[in-house]
């Protein structure tokens, strides 16, 4: 073999690799890091949070490696400040957060449920005429600076008293889900509506059940399919 074919063959190889390793990262893009032009800046807020918890800067998203699970990377912190948006509907992607600024841009109201699951969201920095979701009781501090609103430790709902209302139904525990939200889970060996049901949820005899009852639909509607067929 000449060199110059083993050349050829080595750069068929690293180009080969270069296109793979390309496919995996658009394929794990977040596109939530991408919703406004530019990167996060090292003099903001959002910046100085990145850089304190050794993150990675994606777009308008600050990044942290995940070491236990598949996924490479996870958004700690998202910064969508004066980005000229007029709303903004879908934010899950950035559900792991603990800090997000979406201040200095014209948004008349947000949906109730957009920062529903943000359990780690513990600074938001709004524009001014935006309350805190959730409402001030769900944190520790609102405060306003200039043109921005800063919702700043976000409490336990579940911890809150005076919501006698939001208490979960026996056999169950409350767990915070978000700003001004909350879910309920049964505890072991309880499951079912409003967790009624005592006992592990029997697996074996529902999926069992419902495999057997999917095998012999298929059966009869083969067997259907053939005499018609047998007729014709």
């Amino acid at each position: 073999m000449t060199a110059g074919s083993s050349q050829q063959n080595a750069g068929v190889v690293i180009l080969i690799i270069h296109l793979y390793l390309y496919g995996s990262y658009q394929l794990t893009e977040l596109q939530v890091c991408h919703l406004c032009n530019g990167t996060v800046q090292n003099s903001t807020a959002l910046g100085h949070f990145c850089s304190a918890s050794a993150g990675l800067i994606d777009g308008c998203c600050c990044l942290l490696r995940n070491e236990n699970t598949s996924n490479a990377d996870y958004v700690i912190g998202l910064d969508l400040s004066n980005c000229s948006l007029s709303h903004v509907e879908d934010l899950q992607e950035a559900s792991t957060a603990a800090m997000i600024d979406i201040s200095l841009n014209p948004i008349v109201n947000l949906n109730n449920s957009l920062f529903q699951g943000f359990v780690q969201l513990d600074t938001l920095i709004l524009p001014v005429n935006l309350a805190c979701p959730g409402g001030n009781a769900s944190w520790n501090k609102v405060e306003v600076q200039g043109d921005t609103r800063h919702c700043e430790g976000q409490k336990d709902i579940c911890n809150l008293t005076g919501h006698l209302s939001l208490n979960c139904p026996e056999n169950s525990l409350c767990a915070a889900y978000g700003p001004g939200f909350f879910e309920c889970s049964c505890v072991d060996d309880f499951h079912g509506y409003k967790c009624l049901r005592e006992g592990k949820f029997p697996i074996i005899q529902v999926f069992g059940l419902l495999g057997a009852s999917t095998v012999l639909v298929s059966i009869l509607l083969w067997v259907t399919q053939r005499r018609k067929v047998k007729s014709v």
